[in-house]
């Protein structure tokens, strides 16, 4: 007998199609999300920002949807007005975000500017970040869904899964290549491919919403289906909030995801700084956690759907987070190798949480209130999202105070020399080109210090950095003193960064001069982040059981 399609979803072809285009929209997010991770060494060096810029940098993609509440807006809006409008407004605003932040990072901002007491140019870049934050939470909220609209009854959890997926792999193509980029081209560079992928992101969502309408036209039509939902009314904000399975699964994820994004965020740094990775590569580590999951994420949605066991899945992740997060925290186990293999391992346990995870919200939520639901549930978890990157931040700065103080000192006393030695006439270059030579290289000999070197570093006082800043200085000079440029300006470039290299390694070597971060406080928060987020897994399979949600059954429901 012939089978009768109801309504567009229940067309195999047309249901995938409409998820590859939605989740098109956020790939370019996440690549954006952490464009500038890998680069935080860059901005130290080239910016002068600090730990505690690059925290309250990080923090402010929360800002707006925590304190102004917009994330809540968005989901009633979602509720109220539906995926598409929600949506197209969604992608908009992180094109706007991207473009503001891409804008402060370009701008000569007088020296010493300051609102608040903070950097102005770290002012300026947290609100484009923020602007971004409110697009991509609006985003992530109606791309859930959208999924759960279209495949409801049938591979909500697979489809859910591979969302994540194609939205990681901008992920891991920001941690992969950002670094890369940046000393190739500008620091600012990855944020402009991160531009450019939010216009395509707008052009998938727009090509969605025609297939979104035609699901509708198609539901109208169909003989068992309704014009619409149920509507939604400001009553059933109440039933969610009052729901204590709701709130095991939203605390659950504010401390899951907040052990591993911010994670991600220093996990570059923490290679270099730790693991004594090569700066280039050190963002391909990291990068091997949204890799993984790409691939994990279907296959453990796939067996939440067939099989169920949702919660015990969600259980197992949060036992390989403590496991993680406990590796690295040991002192003594600094191996790259060791770095990597317990990445891949977190890997695994962050494609069975979110797996399992977000296809167990529409059991515990009536779809009518699923839009607003996620919005609290991604609200609570932004808030965790904006405490976490900041305290890390914080803390790192505090337990290592001098780091950032000794690389603008060194870059400082490069750039003298440059200026010095390269604006003879014969050299041909610009004030600007000058400037960016000098970053070029005190940046690079900063990130090989700290890769290759390991000696115990001492404090140093203001009278000893005078007097380092100008043997630095001296020597530098010195070294680049009669060098040619043979017309080969590539070549003069890095023959210029060597002998940069030669004459500042003894010094900061003799000197021992801290460039290194000592992340071990900050892994202490990770690990703590990670039990909390075990305990809740374990109350969540216990209401699971007293309210019989359905959490440990399979998702496709057979015909």
């Amino acid at each position: 007998m012939e089978q009768i399609l109801n309504t567009l979803r229940d067309s195999k072809k047309a249901r995938w199609t409409a998820l590859i285009f939605v989740s098109m929209s956020m790939f370019g997010a996440y690549f954006f999300n952490y464009a500038l991770s890998p680069v935080k060494p860059m901005l130290e060096s080239v910016l002068g920002w600090n730990s505690s810029d690059f925290g309250i940098y990080t923090s402010s993609y929360t800002w707006f949807n925590v304190f102004l509440f917009m994330l809540i807006f968005s989901g009633i809006i979602l509720d109220k007005m539906g995926v598409r409008f929600t949506g197209l407004a969604a992608t908009s605003m992180m094109a706007i975000g991207t473009g503001l932040n891409y804008w402060a990072l370009r701008h000569i901002f007088p020296d010493g500017a300051m609102i608040f007491g903070i950097k102005t140019q770290v002012i300026i870049s947290a609100i484009g970040f923020g602007i971004f934050g409110v697009g991509t939470e609006a985003g992530g909220i109606t791309v859930s869904k959208a999924v759960v609209k279209w495949f409801k009854g049938r591979e909500m959890a697979l489809a859910m899964g591979m969302q994540m997926s194609i939205a990681r792999l901008g992920t891991a193509l920001a941690l992969g290549i950002a670094l890369p980029l940046a000393k190739t081209y500008s620091y600012s560079s990855p944020v402009l491919l991160a531009f450019v992928f939010m216009l395509i992101a707008l052009s998938s969502f727009i090509i969605y919403t025609f297939m979104d309408k035609k699901l509708d036209t198609s539901i109208a039509q169909s003989v068992s289906g309704k014009a619409g939902e149920d509507a939604f009314e400001l009553k059933d904000i109440l039933f969610i909030i009052k729901n204590k399975g709701f709130w095991y699964i939203a605390i659950l994820c504010v401390l899951f995801y907040s052990a591993v994004f911010p994670f991600l965020f220093y996990a570059t740094d923490l290679m270099i700084n730790k693991y004594h990775v090569n700066p280039n590569l050190a963002g391909s580590i990291p990068a091997l956690l949204p890799f993984g999951t790409i691939f994990l994420t279907p296959l453990f949605g796939t067996v939440y759907d067939k099989k169920g066991k949702g919660a015990t899945i969600m259980i197992i992740g949060s036992l390989i987070l403590i496991f993680v997060h406990g590796m690295l925290t040991i002192p003594f186990l600094n191996a790259w190798w060791l770095a990597a293999a317990v990445v891949i391992i977190l890997g695994i346990g962050f494609s069975l949480v979110p797996a399992a995870m977000w296809p167990s919200v529409p059991k515990i939520i009536p779809e009518k209130q699923l839009g607003t639901a996620y919005a609290v549930i991604f609200w609570i978890q932004n808030i965790g999202l904006w405490i976490i990157p900041l305290l890390l931040g914080i803390i790192l700065n505090s337990t290592n105070p001098d780091v950032t103080p000794n690389k603008v000192a060194v870059k400082e006393a490069v750039t003298s020399a440059y200026k010095q030695v390269l604006s003879d006439k014969t050299y041909d270059l610009s004030v600007k080109e000058i400037s960016q030579l000098a970053e070029k290289a005190s940046s690079r000999t900063i990130d090989s210090l700290v890769q290759n070197t390991t000696y115990e570093s001492v404090p140093t006082s203001a009278a000893d950095m005078a007097s380092l800043k100008s043997n630095i200085s001296a020597s530098t000079a010195s070294a680049l003193t009669g060098i040619k440029t043979e017309g080969n300006k590539d070549k003069f470039a890095k023959d210029i960064e060597i002998k940069t290299s030669e004459a500042i390694y003894p010094i900061i070597e003799k000197t021992r001069l801290n460039l290194r971060y000592n992340y071990f406080f900050d892994l202490v928060m990770f690990t703590s982040l990670s039990i909390l987020s075990l305990v809740f897994a374990f109350l969540l399979k216990a209401e699971d059981k007293k309210k019989g949600y359905g959490l440990e059954l399979p998702n496709i429901k057979k015909q």
